[in-house]
This record gives C-alpha cells, structure tokens and sequence, in this order.
C-alpha cells in the first residue's frame, strides 16, 4: 500500500521541520508531499531544502494563497497521477500527531474508503483549546450532520486517510469550497457515494508555533455552503418521490 502524507503550508515555517520529522520516524514509509502557497517567510524553500535531503519528501510549490481546498485538490491530483492507494490529509502545525496515523491507515487497509481521525468520538480528545473553540467545532459538526444527514461526529475534522478509488470517483472542478468548508464537502460528496466512512479516535493539540489561519469568513463560508447543500439535497429528495 502506498501512502503519501500531503501538507498544505503557508507560513510554517516554525512547525515544519517538527512535524515532518515526526511523521518521518512515526510512519517512515508514508512519503510527503509539502503544497506550499508562496508562503513570503520561507516555508517553500525550506520545503525544498527537505526533499533534496531526502528522496521520500516532495515539493509542490503553488504560486499564491488559495485557500486548504485548492491546496489539497493540486495535492490529490499530483498524488493519483503517481498512483498512490492511500492519500493523507494533515496539517503542518502539528495539531495532528503523527504518531496517531497507523490508526487511520489500519482502518483504510481494513476497508474504509474514508477514513476521519475525529475528536469527538469515544476516545478523541482536544488539548489547549478554549471553551468557546470547542463550542464552535462541537457545533459546527452537529449543525453540518443535521443539515446533511450523516450519521457523524466530526465532519469538519481534517486529519483523514482516502483511498485512491475514492478520490477518483469524486469531480474535483466540481468542489466549491476553498476553506474551513472543504472537509465537510468532501465528506458529503463521498457519503453520496455511498463509500465507508469509518471515524477513530484522535488527540487534536492546538498549535504552539505560528498563526492560525482561521477566520469569521472562513466560518460563514462554511456555514452558508452546508446550509445550500442541505436544502438543495432536501429539494432533490422531495421532488423525486413526485
């Protein structure tokens, strides 16, 4: 099974080369592929410097910032074009431990086509966080499982592992969202695929080094999209039984 661990970065500069060597010692045989924005504090050139130390790493180097989605879906497309079985989701701030990805490897090779490292499932934890960022993830993924109707607890998570034959069956020109909304809408475009979406436990450890890139917009983004797939799947359902 070939895996590849894609890291969107701008500006982590600070939590790059921890979160790398981490992921290197936790899963050495998951290569890397480091998507980076242009970051202007140079992330992509320290990227760089990575990959010519060591031929498992890779650069894709993007020409401005674009949002997580945009990365992610270059980052699929190089990935597949390669012929990679599992293809990771995990951020370079370190808020994902690598440590924890042979869980959501063991669940993929057991047949999940998708697989999210959740934090609120039996198990999961969140450490440093705020109440009020709690409240907002918590309810976040309550108000995008009921709009949608999926039977999951955390939908906006993004530590996640997909098989390649799941990533195939999806149109990435039709994926709108670009920000904190691209994890729910690629877990909604692969549940109305009917694929197996199989949660496990992780610890989520709030960021101790660089910025966070979240934002009211981003929020709002998120919020307005899942409401519009919600109602239009509602419409869909309900005319077709006319």
């Amino acid at each position: 099974m070939r895996v590849i661990t894609i890291i969107p970065t701008y500006n982590e500069l600070e939590s790059l080369p921890l979160t790398v060597g981490r992921l290197r010692q936790a899963v050495p045989d998951s290569d890397v592929l480091i998507v980076d924005d242009n970051s202007p504090d140079g992330t992509g050139e320290l990227a760089d410097k990575f990959a010519a130390e060591d031929s498992s790493i890779h650069v894709l180097h993007r020409t401005g910032k674009d949002g997580l989605g945009a990365a992610y879906i270059a980052g699929f497309r190089w990935a597949l074009e390669r012929d990679y079985d599992v293809l990771v989701e995990m951020d370079a701030d370190g808020s994902h431990m690598p440590e924890q990805l042979p869980r959501l490897l063991e669940a993929s090779a057991a047949g999940a086509d998708l697989v999210i490292g959740s934090r609120w499932v039996k198990g999961g934890e969140v450490v440093n966080w705020p109440l009020h960022r709690k409240l907002i993830s918590r309810g976040g993924s309550f108000y995008a499982r009921t709009m949608l109707g999926l039977g999951l607890r955390d939908i906006t998570a993004g530590y996640r592992a997909f098989k390649r034959s799941t990533l195939e069956a999806i149109d990435f020109d039709a994926v709108e969202s670009r920000g904190y909304g691209f994890q729910v809408d690629m877990t909604f475009r692969v549940a109305m695929l009917r694929k197996k979406i199989v949660e496990v436990p992780v610890t989520f450890v709030e960021r101790e080094l660089g910025d966070s890139k979240m934002s009211g917009n981003i929020v709002f983004e998120a919020m307005w999209n899942v409401t519009r797939w919600g109602m239009s799947a509602r419409w869909k359902k309900l005319t077709s039984k006319k």
